[in-house]
């Protein structure tokens, strides 16, 4: 997993869709404010072989998981807590979290392809929109 927090580590990606995409994301939030993980969140790359408790304990959260009650995905009482659930041509899902007043949130990108975990994938076939 890839803890995306300044622009240095985003001009650093080696795959040049994903750099891409990301720094869309930073020149569209600069057109409001400044982009500051600090107080605006991180983007997050989730790679194969990346288990889903390691980006729980970076985020604070379950994506699989309702944040008000705990449902879990699959259970007809489960409602995703995204913002935007997207699925990129270039290979990746995109799913923003806004978690705060003043903006602050992660935005999630997540390789479709083997290796990731595959409830992960599934939640994000479910949801996700072409972008």
């Amino acid at each position: 997993m890839r803890v995306l927090r300044d622009e240095a580590a985003i001009a650093a990606l080696p795959e040049a869709g994903l750099r891409a995409l990301i720094q869309k994301r930073v020149s569209e939030i600069s057109e409001y404010c400044p982009w500051d993980a600090d107080e605006l969140g991180c983007f997050i790359v989730v790679e194969p072989g990346d288990p889903l408790d390691t980006l729980e304990a970076e985020i604070g959260f379950s994506v699989l998981r309702n944040l008000f009650n705990d449902t879990p995905f699959g259970h007809p009482d489960f409602a995703p807590a995204f913002e935007l659930a997207e699925a990129h041509p270039e290979g990746y899902f995109e799913l923003v979290y806004i978690l705060g007043d003043g903006g602050f949130g992660y935005d999630l990108f997540i390789h479709d392809q083997p290796g990731v975990d595959p409830a992960l994938l599934n939640f994000c076939r479910t949801y996700a929109l072409p972008a």
